[in-house]
């Protein structure tokens, strides 16, 4: 009996172990706050987020990323990378001169994106938005350009509420 309770425990706390380094180095929750995401993600909705993506490769255009600020987190869609020169005249969003093709949004959707200026993405930064264009706080209105080390993940499934469990790429 008592070799059954040792094997017991054992198996326990190495499940902690294991399940504390995940959660510490690998994955991670968020829940998405306000509707800057919509429709790809809505408010309320938890999100696990890969902490460890970036460690082996870098954030790519149209990532879904996870933004550590000092007060809150942010959820938002790389834009532009490192570099790259990002405009917008007419909802049309401008990479580097050309159109950026943006196919998980809806027509009705892109209208918030409006116009503004040339930005130039210095090196090891990004350029930010949220897909709801009309609401979102990003790289065009007061978040900024985003330095690669407060990207801290990649959002990657949406796993509550239920009905909503889906994939966020």
């Amino acid at each position: 009996m008592k070799r059954e309770i040792w094997e017991w425990t054992k198996a326990i706390v190495i499940a902690l172990i294991i399940a504390f380094i995940l959660r510490t180095f690998i994955f991670a929750t968020s829940v998405v706050e306000g509707a800057s995401m919509n429709p790809t993600l809505e408010s309320g909705e938890r999100v696990i987020f890969n902490k460890a993506v970036y460690l082996i490769d870098e954030p790519e255009r149209g990532d879904i990323v996870i933004i550590e600020h000092p007060n809150k987190n942010y959820v938002k869609r790389i834009i532009g990378m490192p570099n790259d020169t990002v405009r917008a005249d007419n909802n049309q969003l401008y990479v580097n001169g050309e159109p950026l093709d943006e196919n998980y949004l809806s027509e009705e959707e892109l209208r918030g994106t409006g116009t503004f200026e040339k930005t130039t993405v210095p090196p090891n930064h990004y350029f930010v938005m949220g897909d709801n264009r009309d609401v979102s706080k990003d790289s065009r209105n007061g978040l900024g350009l985003i330095k690669e080390e407060e990207i801290i993940g990649r959002s990657e499934i949406i796993i509550f509420p239920f009905s909503h469990m889906s994939l966020t790429r």
